[in-house]
């Protein structure tokens, strides 16, 4: 089975390199790889101690962020190496994460993987979440380098726990230790005797919860909020924003409203700006002096959210009408109500705070305009909800110290 896997990683990138001539994105993922091996070898150097951390786009690089930062102080003579499967990741934070050398990771081809780490030689490996890639892992086990999983969940459909996945069952052997959210998870681990196996919890929360820490101050959200009451739509999708759209141009309710879209393309921001029908400006064309009758502010960049967030007195995630939910962490942390769509099944934190009471699913224009309704209109409410958020995030961090102390061990 492995051999076979082989095959279809070296059709794939030969595909991938076809598809790249037509496609922006694809082409950033194949013309991206091309430099990796010379800025490993510009930024590496035969006495250097790597720990190399490798997530698969940007939401695994916030799950691991809190890890790298703690990696940074503990171990100051380690370089940091930080790899991105996906351009999403890798474009946004190519200059600006904490590691030291940031780059994509070279496709799972066996000559890749053997001269990726000839050149890196790790004395650490941590890999975020569902990135489990056979070569690599395989490689690592040979070369007895420590490896560790972080932040990781499984369940019982995915290949490990199939008849035919042998292999992929061999490579999670190669994990010195793997970090779950759930025990759910670890019993399944342990059903194919991986037993290296803690239950650590997610490291986001211990990353929303240094959100806190910093300086969330942002001069045009002060001059737009004021003493308003705000509601703050983040990474919302077109099935998302047809919803919010609607209750914004019928409701009566005299709050202001920050949508910031996941497709920031300029024909679908202007788009969304001609829907709405309330005084609106997107944040590229903020004048010095916001009017008070501006109701709506579209952010068409990136970088603002979780800032935004701390403006909120509600907030709505997008993403669970469409492709997945997004970051509901972000805006809980700042101890508001959350709404959000449907599919929410699958993302652990969303379900328990589901059953808790501080996320709110709807699933219908009807149930969001009686839920935005309710909560605009009982603050006692806001707050109870809000309070579950915060608490739920207190009780549930700290995956990150529980990382790094077995980390010790391991360098």
């Amino acid at each position: 089975m492995h051999s076979f896997y082989n095959i279809i990683v070296s059709i794939a990138w030969q595909f991938l390199k076809l598809i790249g001539l037509l496609n922006p994105k694809i082409s950033l993922f194949v013309e991206g790889r091309k430099n990796t091996f010379d800025t490993l070898r510009e930024h590496i150097s035969p006495n250097d101690k790597i720990i190399w951390i490798h997530a698969a786009s940007l939401g695994e690089y916030e799950q691991g962020l809190p890890v790298l930062e703690k990696l940074k102080r503990e171990y100051p003579n380690h370089k940091t190496l930080l790899t991105f499967f996906s351009p999403s990741g890798y474009e946004v934070k190519k200059n600006s994460s904490p590691a030291d050398i940031t780059t994509y990771l070279p496709f799972d081809v066996k000559k890749n993987v053997i001269r990726f780490l000839d050149m890196v030689q790790p004395k650490l490996v941590i890999f975020i979440k569902y990135e489990i890639w056979p070569n690599y892992l395989t490689e690592i086990g040979k070369r007895d380098i420590p490896a560790i999983l972080i932040s990781a969940r499984f369940k019982k459909d995915k290949i490990f726990f199939k008849s035919y996945g042998g292999f992929m069952r061999k490579a999670l052997s190669n994990f010195s230790f793997i970090y779950v959210q759930d025990n759910h998870s670890k019993r399944l681990l342990n059903s194919i005797n991986i037993n290296s196996v803690k239950i650590a919890g997610d490291t986001r929360l211990d990353r929303v919860s240094e959100i806190l820490k910093q300086d969330n101050t942002l001069n045009f959200m002060d001059q737009f909020c004021q003493d308003t009451l705000c509601f703050i739509a983040g990474s919302t999708w077109p099935e998302d924003e047809k919803v919010l759209v609607d209750y914004i141009n019928e409701s009566t309710s005299k709050i202001k409203y920050v949508i910031a879209p996941h497709n920031i393309k300029p024909d679908h921001i202007t788009s969304l700006k001609a829907a709405i029908e309330k005084s609106t400006l997107l944040y590229s064309e903020l004048p010095k002096s916001i009017a008070s009758e501006t109701q709506v502010i579209i952010v068409d960049t990136i970088g603002l959210l979780t800032k935004i967030y701390s403006y909120g007195d509600i907030a709505y995630v997008g993403g669970g009408f469409a492709t997945g939910l997004h970051n509901t962490l972000e805006p809980a942390v700042y101890g508001i109500p959350v709404i959000i769509g449907p599919r929410y099944k699958g993302f652990l934190e969303a379900e328990d705070l589901i059953e808790l009471g501080g996320l709110l699913s709807i699933s219908n224009k009807n149930e969001f305009f009686k839920i935005t309704d309710k909560l605009i209109a009982e603050e006692t409410m806001r707050k109870e909800i809000g309070q579950i958020n915060t608490k739920y995030i207190i009780d549930n961090k700290g995956a990150s110290i529980q990382i790094i102390k077995d980390i010790r061990t391991l360098l």
